[in-house]
This record gives structure tokens, C-alpha cells and sequence, in this order.
């Protein structure tokens, strides 16, 4: 496997964002993941998987304002790059590929 191979997690991750645009941050993420997963969902393994995949360079982060609700926090905001994009994108190919392949009659139960 590549560097730039997706996990199952990372993919859904990734996707996330993508569906969050500017709206995402850990908490929305984390939200958005269990409401269209219906999976469990740790802080400590979204931000695991964010920290691993902004090496990586499929995503950037960015601080927004503080906040009196947040008690002056900063949100901390994530980005597809162009990279995490294609890798995405590739993802798609390759599950759509896969999913072509099979038979009709494999499906059939």
C-alpha cells in the first residue's frame, strides 16, 4: 500500500470534510460521522486520523476566532487540499471498478 492509500476511517474522515466545506471542525465532524454512520466515533481516533492525514497532506487546519461561547477557544477548522481531493477521487474509481466486476448473479441472494 501507498502513501497515499485511505483507510476506511480516514476515507469517511475525509469525505466528512468534504461534505462539511467551512463548517469543519472536530466536534461537527465527529457529529456528522455518527449521524450518517450510526458508528461510534472517539475524539481520540478522529483526532488521531486528522493528525495523520494533515502529514500526510490530504488536509490543512486553520484557527477561526475566538469565541465567548467556547470560552475564548479557538475552533480548529479542516480543509481538503488538492491532494486529498485526488485521493478521494481515486478512491472512488477504484471502489467503483471493483464494484462493476462482480456479476449480477454474485449479488443475488
Amino acid at each position: 500500500m501507498g502513501k497515499n492509500n485511505l483507510g476506511e476511517f480516514e476515507e469517511l474522515v475525509l469525505l466528512t470534510i468534504g461534505i462539511l466545506h467551512d463548517h469543519a471542525y472536530g466536534v461537527a465532524i465527529k457529529d456528522d460521522l455518527v449521524n450518517r454512520t450510526s458508528r461510534k466515533v472517539s475524539v481520540g481516533a478522529l483526532q488521531t486520523a486528522l493528525k495523520r492525514m494533515e502529514k500526510k497532506g490530504f488536509l490543512t487546519s486553520s484557527f477561526g476566532e475566538a469565541t465567548a461561547i467556547r470560552g475564548g477557544k479557538r475552533k480548529k477548522y479542516y480543509r481538503l487540499t488538492a491532494l486529498g481531493s485526488h485521493v478521494l477521487e481515486d478512491s472512488q474509481k477504484l471502489r467503483n471498478s471493483m464494484w462493476n466486476a462482480i456479476p449480477s448473479i454474485a449479488l443475488k441472494h
